[in-house]
């Protein structure tokens, strides 16, 4: 139970995303242009439901890789949470067609997915191997059409994935992993729906977090940027509620969701880690509820349990966010927050129980080891958390 003394000092940093946004109305139709400008011959369009085919954005791309002379080919059907056995057919596909990359449709799953096949269709072992400790060096080049805006997927080079025989929800990273172009249009993402819309504001104030409160060095200017983002998702996602069709807002919550994973909350800081993705993921393997609906559970019960680890950004946090002068009244004012916005604050609303919390608890201890972080979170730490969120 370290106590955090946090500094100011920014650190040496090297900083470098590759990722170009193509930002804005329409531009999901040269989507095309883009990948011929990479050299693209053949793809693999991957994409979850069948509702880009109905609402019209998959014949939008497909015109366009048409119109500039790129042959493809498709898999459907990543679902939320998206899991081992789809990427393993999908890297199939992708091996008999003989792509050179794949496009993205969709959500962090659908962009998720395409990373892990990316990598695995140039990798002679199993790609799971690439969740488990090992680095993928090179990948088939990576594009997305991003339909909801949460994960941050879109502008880093990380992927999470399920394996669903041993209920592992882990992460893999690598330069190769960054996507070529990501194209965000916000008007394809007017049609979100009200739970996932208040999901991705979740997740995305998780991203925010993490850093801030658990960092042992954190520059004044991050701290800033990161109360900023929050800030602008609270008030944006609070318009979207009522107006879903304000483009202006869209627009903000979307860049938003970029910017919190994209590496720049974390440039010049030290000594971090992602205690409520790690607890989430857990959940999320277990209960397969939605990652945003975890995180919206997590956040508050870890926070209450942390607090006095780093008080002073937890006093900050409150103020800055809320306008309140105590730690515990801002953790407070943010789960009514997430009540008031409809995502849930208990663990019984995602399906977590005494039927399963055992289960989940030890799943957690594991990826607590697997990440040298147990003497914070033992076995007793985990079951005061998980207290917490009841």
């Amino acid at each position: 139970n370290v106590l955090i003394n946090k500094e100011k000092n920014m650190q040496n940093f090297s900083f470098l995303n590759p990722t170009k946004i193509e930002f804005g109305k329409d531009k999901e139709q040269n989507i095309g242009r883009y990948m011929k400008e990479f050299g693209v011959k053949k793809t693999l369009i991957i994409y979850g439901s069948d509702r880009i085919i109905k609402n019209g954005l998959f014949d939008v791309a497909a015109k366009s890789l048409s119109a500039n002379g790129i042959e493809f080919c498709k898999i459907g059907g990543v679902k939320s949470n998206p899991v081992l056995g789809k990427v393993k057919e999908a890297i199939n596909l992708a091996r008999s067609e003989g792509v050179d990359s794949v496009l993205a449709i969709g959500g962090g799953s659908v962009l998720d997915t395409a990373k892990a096949v990316a990598a695995g269709a140039k990798y002679n072992g199993d790609v799971w191997d690439f969740f488990t400790g090992k680095d993928p060096s090179e990948a088939l080049m990576i594009f997305d059409i991003i339909t909801l805006a949460a994960t941050g997927s879109e502008m880093n080079g990380g992927s999470v994935v399920t394996n669903e025989a041993t209920k592992q929800k882990f992460a893999m990273h690598g330069a190769c992993l960054y996507p070529k172009v990501s194209v965000i249009n916000p008007l394809l993402q007017a049609s979100v729906s009200k739970e996932y819309l208040v999901y991705s504001a979740s997740d995305i104030i998780a991203h925010s977090i993490e850093g801030y409160f658990t960092a042992s060095i954190q520059p004044e200017i991050i701290n800033l940027y990161i109360e900023a983002n929050i800030k602008t998702v609270m008030k944006t996602t609070e318009i979207l509620l009522k107006e879903p069709e304000n483009y202006d807002a869209r627009g903000e919550f979307a860049w938003a969701a970029t910017m919190a994973l994209n590496g720049l909350t974390y440039v010049g800081t030290s000594g971090y880690s992602y205690p409520n993705h790690m607890i989430e993921h857990a959940i999320g393997a277990v209960v397969d509820c939605a990652h945003g609906a975890g995180l919206s559970v997590v956040m508050p019960a870890w926070m209450k349990w942390y607090k006095n680890k780093n008080l002073k950004t937890f006093k900050r946090f409150g103020k800055e966010i809320f306008g309140v002068d105590d730690a515990d009244a801002g953790i407070e004012k943010l789960k009514e927050w997430f009540s008031k916005i409809g995502t849930p604050t208990s663990l019984i609303e995602i399906g977590v129980d005494e039927t399963n919390l055992d289960e989940i608890m030890a799943l957690v201890y594991d990826y607590a080891k697997g990440r040298g972080l147990e003497q914070i979170y033992t076995k007793e730490a985990i079951s005061e958390i998980f207290a917490l969120a009841r």
